[in-house]
């Protein structure tokens, strides 16, 4: 388990909120282009979706990840990402995070009118994971699983905590998620995206009854 609070800071700006905390009008939409010495990121994400657009990273069980991600979250994501594998796949999966963190918080902008909290409960054969998010403005992972030691499609399994880790910070999200059951690596990982696709899927929803930010404070960011 992470200790609490372990999010590392993000090494790009978010692009909901500038440094001043004020945010735009929430679009739906987003696009990011984050480049690095070790990654060059390319993103097109939009809220309202049903999970259109491919995702090609290099690494190809994250690619499936994100696929799962996507569909359930009813999002389109369009996402091409060169790296140097050749070290692994360490950078690829957190900047892939960190992009789409950024791209989430861009499209949410002053996020007014949303629901805000979303949870899931997802079973996945003999595994089993759970969800809960708050889309806060503060970057928070809570995070607990114990995965088989080992690697799926290129995707060594401690990544997935370095992925939730990275969306977090830059999403400015609280999350909390863990895999409560399981001995499959595949079906634990899998599950884990699911369940955070089906509480986004809710926290990011237009809630009618909400005239304005979903705070007493007034403000997300």
């Amino acid at each position: 388990m992470s200790p609490a609070g372990r999010v590392h800071q993000a090494r790009d700006e978010p692009g909901g909120a500038d440094a001043r905390g004020w945010a735009a009008p929430m679009s739906r939409s987003a696009e990011i282009h984050r480049r690095t010495a070790e990654t060059d990121v390319r993103l097109t994400l939009r809220l309202d979706g049903r999970g259109a657009g491919t995702r090609e990273t290099g690494v190809g069980f994250l690619d499936h990840m994100l696929d799962l991600l996507t569909r359930h979250a009813h999002l389109d994501l369009e996402l091409a990402v060169g790296g140097d594998l050749r070290t692994g796949a360490h950078h690829t999966v957190e900047d892939t995070g960190l992009a789409l963190g950024q791209a989430l918080d861009q499209a949410l902008g002053d996020r007014g009118g949303i629901v805000r909290y979303g949870h899931a409960v997802v079973p996945m054969d003999e595994a089993r994971a759970s969800c809960a998010l708050d889309l806060s403005g503060r970057p928070y992972l809570a995070f607990a699983a114990t995965l088989p030691p080992g690697a799926t499609g290129g995707f060594d399994h401690e990544l997935l905590e370095e992925f939730l880790r990275a969306l977090a910070s830059t999403a400015r999200l609280t999350l909390h998620l863990g895999v409560e059951e399981g001995t499959n690596a595949h079906h634990m990982i899998e599950a884990a995206f699911k369940a955070l696709a089906r509480a986004l899927r809710a926290a990011v929803a237009i809630d009618p009854t909400e005239p304005g930010v979903p705070s007493t404070k007034g403000t997300l960011t």
